[in-house]
């Protein structure tokens, strides 16, 4: 059987689990519910934990969005159309919700960072002396290097951009199926991808130029 088969079986089925789910809640069967929508964490929780990194950057806050994406799928089984995908559906629930962790990542840093003023009497941006959420400096190793960088010039992206490129590239979605997740039409996902693209390209390639780059991380890595 070819990949693409078994994917597509494996799609159904999904979907046939989420419909058994919607249909055993509505029926009070609420044991039975829970079961079988295990069944549906156990199949989509490690992609839903890699989509997840992709977005928080975090792997303790990724594993909430995740946990807080299920139970919402689950609370809100019964607004599952059974002509979608489950894993359609879900993706844009766990997306969602990584959006919404990130903006309120953001207020809770912009006003509970302490005040600074610097050597003009003037207050910095909170953004200058936060601490830093990014790669332990053992991931500046060389062999790390690109894929860090592609992590930050991900973050530079616009959410919508951010999103298209991570479900395409990393997930292998087409543009249908990137629609259906993100509710742009087909036209608007191929622009969003080919702005993203070339947005990631010009970043890399700025941050591949500046003299000394990867030798000044691999140095402050090795002590």
């Amino acid at each position: 059987m070819s990949e693409v088969a078994s994917a597509l079986i494996g799609r159904e089925a999904d979907t046939q689990a989420a419909i058994a789910v919607k249909a055993l809640q509505a029926a009070g069967k609420l044991d039975g519910a829970r079961e079988r929508f295990t069944e549906l964490v156990t199949r989509h929780q490690r992609r839903a934990l890699r989509i997840a990194f992709h977005y928080v950057r975090d792997a303790a806050d990724a594993d909430e969005a995740v946990q807080d994406a299920f139970v919402k799928a689950y609370t809100h089984i019964g607004t599952f159309r059974d002509e979608l995908p489950f894993e359609v559906w879900f993706t844009r629930i766990l997306i969602n919700g990584c959006l919404d962790r990130i903006k309120a990542r953001k207020r809770r840093e912009k006003w509970l960072a302490p005040p600074s003023i610097d050597a003009m009497g003037h207050e910095r941006d909170p953004a200058e002396y936060l601490p830093s959420r990014g790669p332990s400096p053992e991931d500046y190793v060389l062999r790390q290097e690109r894929r860090r960088q592609l992590h930050v010039a991900l973050q530079q992206l616009p959410e919508r951009q951010r999103a298209v490129f991570v479900l395409n590239h990393f997930e292998g979605r087409t543009s249908r199926e990137v629609s259906q997740i993100t509710g742009l039409n087909e036209s608007t996902v191929r622009v969003h991808l080919f702005r993203a693209i070339r947005r990631l390209r010009g970043l890399l390639s700025k941050d591949a130029a500046r003299p000394g780059a990867a030798s000044r991380r691999v140095s402050r890595a090795s002590h």
